[in-house]
């Protein structure tokens, strides 16, 4: 007699991080010690418990050379994806403003490379629409709608949005998507990730809070930001929590201000969503796991 089992699975863990630079003084850390030295057994430890992560990547991975005018302009190399996806990484988040540092060529191409290194793009797509469309990262135990979004606009590159994009949605638009997923599903977790804010400052600015508190009327669980380099204010609204900037992950910033940050985990259940903050010290490009 044959016994089959069927695996429920009850809960979920979804990890996210902020920004992650593959260039610059990352770029010198990893040509003098390896992708390796970017990861550490404290952050490892979280990341390989997690049954999804999702980081934004603050930089094009792609050999094409096609710099935007502008200030600061980066570009990664592709083969450098792996070590994200072998350290746990799962989805990587294009709606930045510096995914089109290489242009609309650029864009397009790191969109696959990211999904040809195994993990999954999000926030960027062929149009404005397709970019801007919230992502299910799971559908078990109950649906998990993923919703980036770049709340800035692009310098020096033009409003296209027939073409390659990266999510841009105006508020009013962002807030009816996220209300349309809720009067959709009641049970689903519904979460936005906006990159936004002042840079190199801790607290979020007047906009960000109102917007914030919409998108949690409208039907939102969770908002976890980041753009500012600075670990921001965690707020409580409406029983929901608003991490208005993670700070950064892989990063060569090193003032204080810009070093400390930190990761979030999500536990879901069929009836719960549990919220765990690790803070994390950036040395070396390398984040590090603080214990209290």
């Amino acid at each position: 007699m044959t016994l089959s089992f069927i695996a429920l699975v009850v809960s979920t863990t979804i990890t996210f991080t902020g920004d992650i630079l593959l260039d610059r003084g990352v770029r010198q850390q990893i040509e003098a010690h390896g992708t390796e030295s970017l990861f550490t057994a404290g952050v490892d430890s979280v990341l390989r418990a997690s049954t999804l992560v999702v980081g934004n990547l603050e930089c094009p991975a792609t050999t094409i050379k096609a710099p935007t005018y502008k200030r600061f302009i980066f570009r990664a190399e592709p083969h450098w994806l792996d070590a994200l996806r072998e350290h746990g990484f799962t989805h990587l988040n294009l709606a930045n403003n510096h995914s089109v540092d290489q242009g609309r060529r650029g864009l397009e191409d790191t969109y696959r490379q990211v999904v040809a290194h195994g993990m999954i793009p999000v926030g960027a797509d062929s149009t404005q629409a397709a970019a801007a469309q919230p992502v299910l990262l799971t559908d078990s135990p109950r649906k998990v709608w993923f919703v980036p979004t770049l709340r800035m606009p692009l310098e020096n590159y033009a409003w296209l949005p027939d073409r390659w994009s990266v999510s841009q949605d105006d508020d009013d638009d962002l807030v009816q998507r996220v209300a349309d997923l809720r009067r959709a599903d009641s049970t689903a977790v519904i979460i936005v990730s906006p990159h936004w804010g002042w840079e190199h400052h801790t607290e979020p600015v007047g906009q960000q809070r109102v917007l914030a508190h919409r998108l949690i009327d409208a039907g939102a669980d969770l908002i976890i930001g980041h753009h500012t380099h600075t670990l921001q204010t965690i707020e409580r609204y409406r029983g929901r929590s608003i991490y208005y900037s993670l700070g950064n992950f892989i990063f060569d910033q090193t003032k204080p201000i810009n070093s400390r940050a930190a990761i979030v985990v999500a536990d879901i259940t069929a009836d719960s969503l549990v919220l765990r903050t690790h803070q994390i010290q950036i040395s070396h490009c390398a984040p590090y796991l603080i214990h209290h």
